[in-house]
Order: C-alpha cells, then sequence, then structure tokens
C-alpha cells in the first residue's frame, strides 16, 4: 500500500484524469484490496466497478453473464464506467479484470483515469481467487492453471497500456 502511494505521487500527472485513480489487472492482483487502502490513504472514495454493473444491470454479475450474454455485460459495464467518471471526479476505481477486452469501454478508462496495472504471477492471481473462497478457477477444469496464463498473455498488451504498473506479489499489503 505504501509502495502503491509512492508510485502514485511520483505520476505528477497535473490533469483531471490523475484524480481519478483506475486498477487494472486479472482477478486476485489486489485491486479490490489495495484500492481500499489506497483510497483512505488519499481520502477519495472506492468504486468497486463491478458493483455498479450490478446495480446499472438490476441484478447479480452471474445473471448477466448467464441470462443476457457477453455482450450485454459490456454494455452495462460501459454504463457503469461512465456514471462512475460522471460522479465522481476524484476517486479509486478496482475495475473488472476484463474491461481491456472492450476497446470502448477501455478507452474511456484509458482517457478518464490515471491507470495502474497490478501484476502478480498467475499462481499468485489462482491462490488468491482460491483463497478468497471462490473455487470456480479449478471446479471441474484441471487445465485452469493453463487458461489463466493463457488470458494473462492475451491481454498483457492492453494492461501495459496502463500508465503505471505495479507488481503486487511477494508484498505487504501495508
Amino acid at each position: 500500500r505504501v509502495a502503491l502511494t509512492a508510485l502514485y505521487g511520483q505520476s505528477g500527472a497535473p490533469d483531471a484524469r490523475s484524480q481519478r485513480i483506475a486498477l487494472i489487472g486479472l482477478r486476485g492482483a489486489g485491486k479490490s484490496t489495495l484500492g481500499k487502502m489506497l483510497a483512505d490513504d488519499l481520502d477519495v472514495p472506492f468504486v468497486e466497478l463491478n458493483q455498479e454493473i450490478e446495480r446499472v444491470a438490476g441484478c447479480s454479475l452471474a445473471e448477466i453473464h448467464n441470462l443476457l450474454g457477453a455482450s450485454a455485460y459490456r454494455r452495462y459495464e460501459r454504463r457503469a464506467l461512465e456514471e462512475t467518471i460522471q460522479l465522481y471526479p476524484d476517486a479509486v476505481i478496482a475495475t473488472p479484470g476484463g474491461v481491456v477486452s472492450d476497446p470502448a469501454n477501455y478507452n474511456l478508462l484509458l482517457g478518464h483515469c490515471t491507470t495502474v496495472w497490478l501484476k502478480a504471477s498467475p499462481e499468485e492471481h489462482m491462490n488468491r481467487v482460491l483463497a478468497q473462497g471462490d473455487m470456480r478457477p479449478m471446479s471441474g477444469n484441471r487445465e485452469a492453471m493453463d487458461d489463466l496464463k493463457r488470458i494473462l498473455a492475451e491481454r498483457a498488451a492492453f494492461y501495459g497500456k496502463a500508465d503505471l504498473a505495479f507488481e503486487t506479489g511477494h508484498k505487504p499489503l501495508a
């Protein structure tokens, strides 16, 4: 947390984007945990974009995906992101891991926020998600780690467009 706060402080970006920090990366990178701490340190609101997507959609993320599909999810993601940008001139935003998969949504994020890619090894991502009690990555899927590595490799170039990158692996949270 201290290292991330110091890293952000070094960016020195004077524009409006610098008042809004968006944390990007795969599930288990530390976006929610570090995001809350960073928002407290900076005395700004913390926004969990997944919660905003559910609010805008009026149903859970699982229901959006299962009943309405990926296209509907991306539409709700865009609406939630637009509202968040409009309502919060300064905030720390934890984004869904796949926000980089939609060029329009990701460009909106890049254009209105200082973006920070939180990075960790695939093993750390998986272990953190499992430690949170989410068994979906492994449930009935022996290739889960291979899938995770593939997703990370496919998204790395997009995550790499972030203003800053921060390695969260093997680091204390405080």
